[in-house]
């Protein structure tokens, strides 16, 4: 009996600042980030991406990204993307892209991974204020 339906288990994802695919089809991750560290808010991310792989699994599957605000109720970007797995021993990589993310809060945002409205994964991505220390005047400036 061969089975028509088997919900893939995701093997990774990563946020990262981006993705670039070489001619032989593998990808490169550029700027994996486990957290964001800024001097003020608010402050606005150009580019995010998730890096996902799927894996051991057999039909037609839709994955959700989505990065969750601090207040852990407010989807601040979503993404879908339709794949398909023919045999279990075969994956599928998807790249989500998040354009112009505006951060006005710091704390700790989340990005949740699904495929078909089944969460695979939830992750912590921490917004972190490090205020810049005034830099010491050196000797030859107060001459």
């Amino acid at each position: 009996m061969n089975p028509a339906r088997i919900l893939p288990d995701l093997q990774c994802s990563l946020l990262c600042e981006d993705i670039r695919q070489e001619a032989n089809g593998n990808f490169i991750l550029i700027g994996v980030l486990g957290f964001l560290r800024v001097p003020q808010l608010p402050v606005t991310a150009l580019k995010l991406c998730v890096f996902s792989r799927w894996t051991a699994g057999v039909g037609a599957f839709t994955e959700t990204v989505r990065l969750i605000a601090p207040d852990q109720t407010t989807v601040l970007r979503q993404s879908q993307v339709k794949f398909a797995l023919a045999d279990p021993a075969h994956h599928a990589t998807n790249a989500s892209i998040f354009g112009q993310i505006e951060f006005s809060l710091p704390g700790v945002y989340q990005l949740e991974v699904l495929v078909d409205d089944v969460m695979k994964l939830r992750y912590p991505f921490p917004v972190i204020v490090v205020p810049q220390q005034p830099q010491p005047e050196s000797a030859q400036e107060k001459a």
